[in-house]
């Protein structure tokens, strides 16, 4: 499936990701470490490099997420367990009406509009069905202007348009495939971190919107299932 080989950095990240509070003390990442055939060494450099580089926080004994991954680690949760709500057929609409910006703030407003699952349909035009439970942040609420409506078309056809649902779904089809499998235990963890990043890309749109066979829930159980052996088998290379 493309799957490239986990690093030093990404085993530490992957682990603190799915860790709660994501924190742990060097040895119980250097033993995790040691589960996929990485050095002591090794996993020890990544860990000053990830410092250094702002990726991790150091104190007190232990490794830690600073506050830029810890969002990206709620975002993971809620992918894995979103919060939806009832829809009636509207959609949230939200039309960017600041002024002229800093590249830097319409990037962040890009990825903030993307972290919220909405789809831009023209520039500055960006909308998803009105299914989904979650905050708005200032960057956000503070560049657009926010309406409810519904299309006049077919809500089904609007949305393949938006996301490709296809191709999505293909993918979630393969990784949930090879997470069903009985392989070793590193191999599985690249498919759950693979399959991780493709469940954040879930649009999440009500069942009236999607494809039959849509594979979402099913990649969700799936990663659940290998999440739970995979915790079991970090309490034993953790433990003190």
């Amino acid at each position: 499936m493309g799957l490239r080989p986990l690093t030093a950095r990404s085993i530490v990240l992957s682990t603190l990701l799915g860790h709660h509070p994501p924190r742990l003390p060097a040895r119980a990442l250097v033993r995790v470490g040691e589960l996929f055939g990485v050095a002591e060494g090794t996993v020890r450099v990544a860990l000053s490099r990830m410092v250094a580089a702002g990726d991790l926080r150091y104190d007190d004994g232990a490794y830690a997420l600073p506050a830029r991954l810890r969002e990206r680690q709620a975002r993971q949760d809620d992918s894995r367990a979103p919060r939806v709500r009832h829809w009636s057929g509207e959609w949230e609409v939200a039309v960017v009406t600041a002024e002229r910006r800093p590249a830097a703030e319409r990037t962040a407003l890009r990825q903030a509009m993307s972290d919220l699952r909405l789809a831009e349909l023209r520039e500055g035009t960006w909308l998803r069905p009105a299914n989904l439970d979650r905050a708005r942040p200032a960057v956000v609420s503070g560049s657009c202007t926010w309406f409810t409506a519904a299309p006049e078309g077919d809500p089904a056809e609007l949305a393949r348009g938006l996301w490709d649902l296809a191709g999505w779904a293909r993918r979630a089809h393969a990784l949930s495939d090879a997470l069903a499998g009985d392989g070793p235990l590193p191999e599985r963890f690249t498919v759950a971190a693979a399959a991780l990043r493709h469940l954040v890309a879930d649009p999440l749109l009500p069942e009236p919107l999607l494809p039959a066979d849509w594979p979402g829930d099913e990649l969700r159980s799936r990663y659940d299932t290998f999440a739970a052996e995979l915790g079991e088998s970090l309490r034993r290379y953790t433990a003190p």
